[in-house]
């Protein structure tokens, strides 16, 4: 039996997605797919356009076997510990062979050796990192020039530009990091780019699916643009649960800025000193999430670094439990969102070979796992319920927290 993990959000699910997937099984002739997948809230600090489970059945319908939801402290986080938490809930598994992920470049020896390099992190990167962020770069553009001076290869910077390829250089670094025995495999992208807005062509781009969503219903020349089970449930649940945007928390978010004497804002994961400072003294400029963000960004302070840092406050994630999660392994279980009733095989390997439990049940969550990694599970849950008080403000549907959520089963 041969398992290929994917890492991924399907913010929501479109033909490159189904054509990455597809690749993925090609490539390397694997029986199963298993999807680490963001819950309710993504990496770039915003929630997701639509919900975990409707995503779910999204990916399920169209050829994974098994998702499992990343914990929000990694779905939410940087892109390295956004890989570095994946990674390690697909490694815990024991039963994934190879990890495929998309990127703009087929330059993976270079990736290799950076990703080496970042991993072992020698005095000279440090060094060339640190003298960047002095000169005003954000951290990836700092690591992105240093990489490209210790390796000599003016490429890199270019390849570094593109948001798959920078997760990609992560996913190797986290796998190089566990010493895992997980092969990386690469899938060039390909039509449009991450940040392409056109819908007019075969595969676009999820950006471009969402802007479309935003500007006004569901058009029918759509039906190109995602799988046709994509579109059915897209279409069933259209301004009945979704879309979702940053927005629908500003009120909930100001709340919990206002609420700062119990919690200093600097406790919390992503908050600098700088950026603490900016969110307080411009706290009576707020009239919404994305305009917060927008104003208290600086040059250094990147528009995402901040929508995820104000995300963390919203959502508790504190630096330290983060870095306590970290040293203790990243992760302690495998949280269930969907699966297929066709992989018996796979979930008997998981059951026997797995150094994690995997949750199906949150009533019987407590008793499968230390306490450590049962907060970071509430915390799951908590972000969870926030999310669906957004829904259910937003929509005036009956209030579903996630207690009450089943999994969802495909053929």
């Amino acid at each position: 039996m041969k398992t290929v993990g994917i890492i991924a959000e399907y913010n929501p699910f479109h033909n490159g997605h189904l054509y990455h997937l597809q690749a993925a099984k090609e490539k390397t002739g694997a029986d199963y797919v298993v999807v680490i997948m963001s819950g309710n809230f993504l990496q770039r600090g915003v929630p997701a356009l639509i919900d975990k489970y409707a995503r779910s059945r999204m990916a399920l319908l169209n050829g994974a076997d098994l998702v499992i939801e990343l914990p929000v402290c990694y779905a939410a986080g940087s892109a390295e510990y956004f890989a570095s938490g994946a990674v390690a809930l697909l490694d815990k598994l024991h039963v994934v062979d190879y990890l495929c992920f998309g990127c703009e470049t087929e330059e993976d020896t270079l990736l290799s050796k950076a990703a080496a390099i970042l991993a072992d992190e020698p005095e000279e990167i440090s060094g060339l990192i640190r003298s960047a962020l002095k000169e005003g770069l954000t951290y990836p553009a700092a690591r992105s020039q240093a990489l490209t001076t210790c390796l000599d290869n003016p490429q890199l910077a270019c390849i570094l530009d593109q948001p798959n390829n920078i997760l990609a250089l992560e996913y190797r670094k986290a796998l190089y990091n566990r010493k895992s025995s997980i092969t990386p495999i690469s899938v060039k992208r390909i039509c449009a780019g991450y940040h392409d807005r056109s819908i007019d062509q075969p595969v676009c781009s999820a950006t471009a699916i969402r802007e479309t969503l935003h500007s006004g219903g569901i058009p029918e020349d759509f039906r190109g643009q995602v799988p046709e089970s994509v579109f059915e449930i897209l279409g069933q649940e259209y301004r009945s649960t979704y879309p979702i945007y940053e927005d629908d928390f500003s009120s909930m978010l100001k709340y919990k800025l206002l609420l700062r004497g119990q919690t200093p804002i600097s406790e919390y994961q992503d908050i600098s000193g700088d950026l603490s400072y900016r969110i307080q003294n411009e706290l009576n400029r707020y009239k919404s999430f994305s305009s917060f963000a927008d104003h208290i960004k600086t040059r250094q302070l990147t528009y995402t670094r901040v929508c995820r840092s104000l995300l963390h406050i919203l959502l508790e994630i504190r630096r330290d439990d983060v870095t306590e999660w970290v040293q203790n392994g990243y992760i302690g279980y495998a949280k269930v969102l969907g699966l297929r009733r066709s992989a018996g095989e796979l979930l008997s390997a998981i059951k026997e070979k797995s150094e994690i439990p995997m949750v199906t049940k949150l009533s019987g969550a407590r008793s499968q796992m230390d306490e450590n990694f049962y907060r970071m599970l509430e915390q799951d849950i908590w972000a969870s319920d926030v999310y669906y008080t957004a829904v259910t403000d937003k929509y005036g549907k009956d209030f579903r927290g996630e207690l009450n959520r089943e999994i969802s089963f495909e053929k």
